[in-house]
């Protein structure tokens, strides 16, 4: 992904702070800044950071070493905090090495006669009809055209699981053409947008001027909701993996120690409304709308880990049930938000010219998280590959509605399900999210101090 600058924390260029604050209400929602700041950052944050540093959420398990399939000259990030660190096998939780869990503890023997049955390419005749039936669905849900993303094999060598608590998001030093050329990649071949059309601060293009902005913009703004909410989503979270990068800066490195922190010259020159001729605060609304669609996703997908024998399983009984009970008090919490984004108006129109949207759509954030195994950097590879499945998540489940609304009160849902990988991925996208809103505060503050 693209990485900042080095440019230490010296202010005397900054811009005044009301240039890189929004406020107001949002495009596109009838939800406004002010009300998801206070909601995330006094009522919610806190909460969600306390189960993300569960052992359920924090191991995820990952191929890094997947090759890009678009292109061979994939320039490696040699930095040393480019690297990743696997966990040694003894390091993960017995509960969550032994099996996806995809369902529950009692759907343990019944899944792992699937697993095996999948695995010999055919379905075992010796099987109850009901576990045949399982195993059908099972294999067609994983394959079938709900998922957004190209998920990882898990069962391949190469996949490792990754303490995330071990290898946090932070600035790594991979910036220049090659992290830019992947954000040109997936701005300029997936987001809907023709060739003609310039993309304002495009690092990769030169003598960009105010009408090729106007002209941008115009375009965004003549889309169907559908297209514009897919540009804004995938600018939303570009926005935040940079809030993350210039509040984890390394801001000193000696033999002695490293320390990381707030660059606040870097959040600037992202951000500052007059330094990104206005292109900045345009991002942050983009980050706020991101933050929307995952709210609402978790909203949505209430009803599945209140199913009495859903649990977060690691094997210790005591903390899998105290960290259910903490999920659904976040997840309560979330319902409760008063002005969640309305869904309804997307893919509304033709049945037919609906669903042929709708597949476009589930496409091209396919193909975006393929993009994810060409970053040269692999921590940036690791959040991004996790951050995508998180938001491709987070869209199957808005787009599984009445699946979601017909599963059954107990047992396994052939219908709608998420695996352990997904269940993980989309708690720590919106981690993700809900950290940068946090640190937009904390920006906020530190501005106002310098001035």
């Amino acid at each position: 992904m693209e990485r900042p600058t080095r440019q230490g924390t010296a202010s005397k260029e900054l811009r005044p702070p009301a240039s890189s604050h929004v406020s107001g209400y949002l495009d596109d929602c009838t939800c406004d800044v002010e009300t998801i700041d206070r909601f995330n950052n006094y009522r919610l944050f806190p909460r969600l950071q306390n189960l993300l540093e569960s052992d359920y959420f924090r191991y995820y398990k990952v191929n890094l070493k997947r090759p890009c399939p678009f292109w061979n000259d994939i320039s490696q990030c040699g930095r040393r905090d480019c690297a990743v660190k696997p966990c040694q096998s003894d390091e993960v939780p017995d509960g969550i090495k032994s099996v996806s869990y995809k369902y529950s503890e009692e759907a343990n023997s019944l899944i792992e006669e699937c697993e095996q049955a999948e695995r010999l390419g055919a379905v075992d005749e010796s099987l109850s009809e009901e576990t045949q039936k399982a195993v059908l669905q099972w294999t067609k849900h994983d394959d079938s055209s709900d998922n957004f993303c190209e998920a990882d094999d898990i069962q391949s060598p190469d996949a490792e699981y990754v303490d995330l608590l071990l290898n946090p998001e932070r600035y790594t030093g991979y910036k220049g053409p090659d992290a830019w050329k992947i954000w040109n990649v997936i701005y300029e071949e997936n987001c809907f947008k023709p060739q003609t059309i310039k993309r304002p601060l495009n690092p990769l293009a030169s003598g960009q001027g105010k009408s090729e902005e106007n002209t941008f913009y115009s375009w965004l703004e003549g889309l169907c909701v559908e297209k514009r909410a897919f540009y804004r989503l995938i600018s939303g979270l570009h926005a935040s993996i940079n809030v993350h990068l210039s509040a984890r800066y390394l801001l000193q490195d000696t033999w002695l120690e490293k320390k990381w922190g707030h660059n606040v010259t870097e959040f600037q020159q992202r951000f500052d409304g007059i330094l990104t001729k206005g292109e900045g605060p345009r991002r942050l609304k983009n980050l706020y709308f991101l933050y929307l669609i995952e709210l609402r996703a978790l909203s949505k997908v209430v009803p599945f880990f209140e199913r009495p024998d859903f649990q977060l399983f690691t094997g210790n009984k005591i903390q899998d049930a105290e960290n259910k009970m903490l999920l659904l008090e976040i997840l309560h919490e979330i319902k409760s938000f008063p002005l969640h984004f309305d869904e309804n108006s997307f893919f509304a129109g033709d049945k037919k010219e609906a669903n042929k949207l709708k597949e476009d759509f589930r496409l091209h954030f396919r193909n975006i998280s393929r993009i994810m195994d060409c970053v040269g950097c692999l921590k940036c590879r690791l959040w991004g590959k996790l951050q995508t499945q998180g938001l491709g998540t987070a869209l199957k489940i808005l787009f599984s509605e009445k699946l979601i609304a017909n599963m059954p009160e107990s047992g396994p849902s052939y219908e709608f399900h998420l695996t352990r990988q997904e269940i993980v991925s989309l708690f720590n996208a919106f981690g993700r999210i809900s950290t940068s809103v946090k640190e937009l505060e904390n920006f906020r503050k530190l501005l106002q101090n310098i001035h």
